[in-house]
């Protein structure tokens, strides 16, 4: 039976193996997309305006390329649902392990880049994220948070 404590150690690697995750698949899309974030220079289709990107997508424009690239990563996610069987807990830790992801890249995408760093990490050099607060997208302060619930929930009485 694993104890609070090893549960906790393993948590704490699920993060840094995310963490690596992240920092590579940022160096990756900074290849792609350069200096212009939101795939503003790629030969992929927009969506600028809809009610319904405000609710989700936290007003940014939908494309083709996020679509994709949204789509596919939470499919390597799941892959060890597929290995395994499903359940609740599984679920959860798949979900608030994909919830740290994303604004680590995206925050790591904006420190790595040559074209970024810290110092335009601000609202005015970075008009599709929309919503900031206390120096950073309000994004990644929901996904944050929702992963805290959904990891610490899945790693609670978790006896594997």
């Amino acid at each position: 039976m694993a104890t609070p404590r090893a549960n906790g150690a393993r948590a704490a690697m699920l993060v840094a193996w995310v963490t690596c995750l992240a920092a590579i698949f940022a160096l990756t899309e900074i290849q792609i997309e350069g200096s212009a974030g939101w795939a503003a220079n790629l030969p992929t289709w927009r969506i600028e305006q809809h009610w319904l990107l405000d609710v989700f997508w936290g007003g940014r424009a939908m494309t083709g390329y996020h679509a994709g690239i949204f789509s596919f990563m939470a499919l390597v996610f799941h892959l060890p649902v597929v290995m395994t069987s499903w359940s609740w807990r599984l679920e959860a830790r798949v979900l608030g392990a994909l919830l740290v992801f994303w604004p680590l890249e995206d925050l790591l995408w904006f420190l790595l880049n040559p074209a970024f760093g810290w110092a335009r990490f601000t609202p005015a050099a970075v008009p599709w994220h929309k919503h900031w607060w206390l120096g950073a997208p309000v994004d990644y302060y929901v996904a944050l948070m929702l992963a805290a619930v959904a990891l610490t929930w899945s790693y609670r009485g978790d006896r594997t």
